[in-house]
């Protein structure tokens, strides 16, 4: 069976970008897959200062991995900065690509124009996922179309590290779902917490009743297409057309109609992860952390015998 990899940033509450554009498609793909799924604290540190609420945010992301329908007893669910063999890997690729490769990435680019602090951490971004991939053999990522970049910087590392010191990574190939690679925000562009435009995932019905109100239409168009292209996420085409061609140019009909689908998805994903405990939110973190630790430290033994810093 092939492993798959995939992560969340506990940088803040998810969104329902965050559930079709990763959790849903892991959840349908977790049977075909030997599936780790990680907590990506670490990168969260580029962006998110504030310990109090970090520490919240990771029992959160759990908390969703699990109220989505995610088994931990079917995929190793663990936690990045438990495994110390990620940032000592990422180490050895940071030495191995040169700063004009790294000042090529899209995202690095895209949030510094963003306002985001230019940190050294946001610069190396890229080989810190690529250690995160590499390290466990990953044969596929998925990922959104705008996210393929990460997936050839991956592939890149493996590649120098290969032709520098033999045959030790293998090089993953993305995934992608076409349906769902991107997902709009309220204001159009692409939903992600660092933009603000998000609707959240398990949100009041107040909250999310908000933030779908929030969304720009074109007064121009008779069908809103941020609206209508999130909707078409939660049913389908044929489904939708009656309602749309009824009620054109009435953007709040549409709205309210997004507003109820999203409910109906979210309702018993919220009742159960109300549910979920402090105390199993850790136990699920601590053996799915010890299971990653272990396929991480034999492949760093491998790592660091070929570079040399084994006595």
């Amino acid at each position: 069976m092939q492993r798959l990899l995939t992560g969340l940033q506990p940088s803040g509450a998810l969104h329902i970008g965050n559930y079709f554009g990763a959790l849903k498609p892991f959840l349908e793909l977790s049977t075909k897959y030997d599936c780790m799924l990680m907590v990506a604290d670490y990168h969260a540190l580029t962006t998110l200062k504030d310990p109090k609420e970090l520490k919240v945010n990771i029992g959160n992301v759990v908390r969703d991995y699990l109220a989505v329908g995610i088994d931990p007893s079917k995929a190793v669910i663990f936690q990045q900065s438990q495994v110390h063999e990620h940032t000592e890997l990422s180490w050895i690729f940071q030495t191995l690509v040169t700063v004009p490769f790294l000042m090529q990435a899209h995202s690095y680019k895209d949030k510094v124009a963003k306002g985001i602090e230019a940190n050294a951490g946001l610069f190396a971004y890229p080989m810190l996922m690529a250690a995160d991939i590499l390290l466990y053999d990953t044969d596929v990522v998925p990922v959104g179309e705008d996210q393929r970049q990460h997936l050839e910087y991956a592939r890149e590392a493996a590649a120098k590290f290969n032709k520098a010191f033999g045959e030790t990574f293998k090089e993953p190939k993305e995934l992608i779902q076409k349906s769902v690679a991107i997902v709009p925000g309220t204001d159009g562009k692409k939903m992600s917490k660092s933009y603000g435009n998000t609707i959240p995932l398990f949100g009041t019905k107040d909250e999310i009743s908000k933030a779908v109100m929030s969304i720009v239409t074109d007064s121009a168009g008779d069908i809103p297409e941020s609206v209508y292209a999130i909707h078409k996420l939660l049913k389908s085409e044929a489904e939708l057309a009656p309602l749309y061609e009824a009620n054109k140019g009435k953007y709040k009909t549409s709205k309210d109609a997004l507003i109820e689908d999203i409910e109906a998805l979210v309702v018993p994903m919220r009742e159960k992860r109300d549910s979920i405990t402090d105390a199993e939110v850790k136990k699920v973190l601590d053996e799915g952390s010890a299971k990653a630790r272990e396929r991480a430290a034999i492949k760093m033994q491998d790592v660091r015998a070929k570079v040399g810093v084994s006595l």
